[in-house]
């Protein structure tokens, strides 16, 4: 594969990757304001689905496809925009992994809920509280991430 062909799809990978995270966490966010159990449940079904199709995915070819341009480029892996942008993609990661498991388990509650038509219990917006702050960091993270990946130097640093 050319590295213009790499370059492509590692770069359409991160915006569906961006676009993903950041429109399911609003949608989710917004599904919850609302207090609707329905419209979260139903919310919550579709944040999961798009977590499995779209996130899983390109958060595995994001590395991978990285680290093959670095190589084809002749970057080494320590340089410190390259080694800084694997860091802050291991503490998103690192975010991102309980962050699955919370929209799983908020799935189930909110679906439960629903069937019974009950309110959500307390249990789910602790967990919605976890994973909205869980965000915070594995966002900002991602942000630079990508302002890395752009820029390819740090502030006084060479590439």
């Amino acid at each position: 594969m050319s590295y213009t062909a790499l370059k492509s799809l590692h770069i359409l990978s991160m915006v569906l990757l961006f676009g993903t995270g950041l429109g399911s966490a609003f949608y989710k966010w917004m599904a919850d304001r609302s207090g609707n159990v329905q419209h979260i449940a139903i919310t919550n079904r579709h944040v999961v689905l798009a977590d499995w199709l779209f996130t899983t995915p390109t958060v595995i070819f994001q590395p991978l496809s990285g680290l093959w341009m670095a190589a084809m480029a002749g970057w080494s892996w320590h340089s410190p925009w390259l080694a800084t942008s694997l860091a802050l993609y291991g503490l998103a990661g690192m975010c991102w992994l309980p962050v699955v498991g919370l929209q799983i388990r908020m799935q189930r509650l909110a679906e439960a809920a629903a069937s019974a038509r009950a309110p959500l219990p307390a249990t789910y917006w602790r967990l919605a509280r976890c994973w909205f702050w869980l965000g915070v960091p594995a966002f900002m993270a991602m942000v630079m991430v990508v302002v890395l990946m752009v820029f390819k130097h740090l502030p006084g640093a060479s590439s």
